[in-house]
């Protein structure tokens, strides 16, 4: 119950500022949700809070690496010589 009146929260400030469009309230969402993943991996003490850190910044270059790669995919063609 404490966690969905923390969401409804969110969501009752995010109508007041008035972002309504669909790219803010899906950055916003996102945003939350990963916070609470954040916390419940942080209370079942799975890794310390440096290792924590240090992975999350891990994947963050991974992803972004991983974003890089799929726009560079693009091959030039290669001209071959007649003789």
């Amino acid at each position: 119950m404490k966690n969905s009146k923390f969401i409804f929260d969110k969501f009752t400030k995010l109508f007041e500022q008035g972002l309504i469009t669909s790219k803010d309230l899906t950055n916003e969402l996102i945003s939350i949700l990963k916070s609470k993943r954040d916390e419940i991996v942080f209370k079942m003490r799975l890794t310390s809070k440096d290792e924590f850190e240090v992975l999350s910044k891990r994947v963050e270059n991974l992803e972004k690496q991983l974003k890089n790669s799929q726009f560079s995919k693009k091959k030039k063609t290669k001209r071959v010589k007649k003789s």
